[in-house]
């Protein structure tokens, strides 16, 4: 465990996150954010002094109600109120690693000195992510458009000490476990609830994870491919580095360069070939693979751009005397991101269904179904079935949540990105990924041992034999599921 410390003037990089992460690091504010912050509100308290003309969101109601002009008295009371009725949240609960990270997130935007809080706000955000305090936010109501609206004031509720939280594993009052851990509840000045609240942090932590998780993922992908395509005495010309230079994109040669990598030793692959070609979901997972690595790529810079960014509204810039009502919560560029990864992760699942589909057929010296005797066991041949019915509800949700736009707050919110149904679509994608690739993996080990005293790559090997210590060779007919989701636990915790 250390410090990392939250900085204006530094990127912060995905990788940074994962290492964050895996520490359990503790945040704090770099001096250079915490005099940003300072110098961002005190030019915000005397800009309200003396300049009384409506300021959007400060001394004026929100939303169409914008031009609806607040007394100084109430400004305090206008911004509380605003949190309390934008807490609207439904459906299931966040999981705690995406609340961790929207915390994080939203730190960082507002350590830029743009956004007009008091730095006791900040370091209450910092308190709660230190002490593991994780606000119960809920994965429907957010627009992706004015921010993430209501996912972000279930986030900031138990800063007021309103709300719930999730602490040492089940949901508490928010009042009960700040006073455990002494912290005390803030006075949200003029303009902190809209600044908490705008922003695109729900959308973005979803992101991080996401892209964290698939980069894991699209590389086990290429593994468990590997495994089949020796299972199924495929071929490994497919792989060759100079039929991909002529096609040189990057996903697409890195994939094939890890299988060859992966095969290097492995004395299936010099037995000689009966088969002149192999189906596409073998020969052609360079290219599928790799345009799923491509469309990583694309999406994580898009992602890393987002968690450097000011997103809430309206944003100060004291340097240049002004106050500027925008559109920067717009989440349109998460959205679209988020809907392409998650066609990319869907892509995945589809054609490691279609490896598992020819595994169990019967075909190259494999017996049906892959099961010493067949008819009176069943085998692997309802696996295929689970896979199929995941892989079905996959493509399902890749429809685009960004082709949809809903009016809303009477017409001033008028069209909107719906980003936050890209993201939270986009895990359930990711979860069922892990799962058909779990299956395959099961398919391809039985396969594999089927076919001994052949060996694979001594990668390979090891890899199997570490398996077959959480998930045994089926030998005859048992309950199929407690293999399934054996296989899907050493899949989420392989590294």
């Amino acid at each position: 465990m250390g410090t990392y410390y939250i900085s204006n003037q530094k990127k912060l990089k995905l990788s940074d996150i994962q290492k964050c992460f895996e520490n359990d690091d503790i945040l704090a504010l770099s001096p250079e954010a915490e005099k940003a912050i300072l110098d961002c509100r005190n030019y915000l308290d005397e800009k309200v002094k003396k300049h009384p003309s409506p300021i959007y969101g400060i001394n004026t109601g929100f939303g169409s109600l914008c031009n609806v002009i607040i007394p100084d008295s109430d400004l305090e009371k206008l911004q509380e109120n605003l949190v309390k009725s934008h807490a609207c949240g439904f459906g299931n609960q966040v999981p705690n690693e995406i609340v961790k990270l929207m915390l994080l997130l939203k730190i960082q935007s507002l350590s830029y000195g743009k956004s007009g809080v008091q730095l006791q706000t900040v370091q209450t955000l910092i308190q709660l992510f230190n002490s593991k305090i994780f606000p119960v936010v809920y994965e429907q109501g957010s627009l992706g458009a004015s921010g993430d609206l209501a996912p972000l004031a279930h986030l900031c509720l138990p800063m007021l000490g309103l709300g719930e939280v999730n602490y040492k594993g089940s949901n508490q009052p928010s009042l009960n476990v700040l006073q455990e851990n002494g912290i005390a509840p803030i006075k949200l000045k003029s303009k902190e609830g809209l600044a908490l609240l705008n922003g695109t942090q729900f959308m973005s932590a979803y992101g991080c994870y996401l892209v964290l998780e698939s980069l894991k993922l699209n590389y086990f992908a290429d593994i468990v491919a590997t495994l089949s395509l020796e299972a199924f005495d495929g071929r490994m010309d497919p792989f060759k580095e100079h039929l991909h230079t002529i096609r040189p994109h990057a996903g697409q040669l890195t994939t094939a360069k890890t299988v060859l990598s992966l095969l290097e030793g492995s004395l299936i692959q010099k037995q000689e070939k009966k088969q002149v070609q192999d189906p596409y979901s073998f020969r052609c997972v360079p290219q599928v693979h790799g345009a799923s690595k491509d469309t990583l790529d694309y999406v994580s810079s898009v992602i890393e751009t987002e968690v450097n960014s000011v997103t809430d509204n309206p944003t100060i810039f004291a340097e240049h005397d002004e106050i500027i009502s925008g559109g920067n919560f717009h989440g349109q560029p998460l959205a679209l991101v988020l809907d392409f990864l998650c066609i990319s992760l869907s892509e995945l699942a589809s054609i490691s269904e279609r490896r598992t589909y020819l595994l169990i057929s019967g075909q190259r010296g494999l017996p049906a179904f892959l099961t010493p005797n067949p008819g009176l066991n069943s085998g692997f041949m309802i696996p295929q079935y689970t896979a199929a019915s995941i892989v079905s509800q996959s493509k399902q949700l890749c429809t685009p949540a960004s082709a949809d736009s809903i009016v809303s707050s009477n017409g001033q919110e008028d069209h909107v990105s719906m980003g936050a149904n890209a993201a939270t679509k986009c895990l359930t994608v990711l979860e069922n990924t892990e799962r058909v690739l779990a299956i395959e993996l099961m398919n391809a080990a039985q396969a594999l041992d089927l076919k001994r005293p052949l060996t694979t790559s001594s990668k390979l090997e090891d890899l199997i034999t570490n398996y077959r210590k959480h998930v045994p060779f089926m030998a005859q007919d048992t309950i199929v599921h407690d293999l399934m989701k054996k296989s899907l636990e050493f899949v989420k915790n392989w590294h």
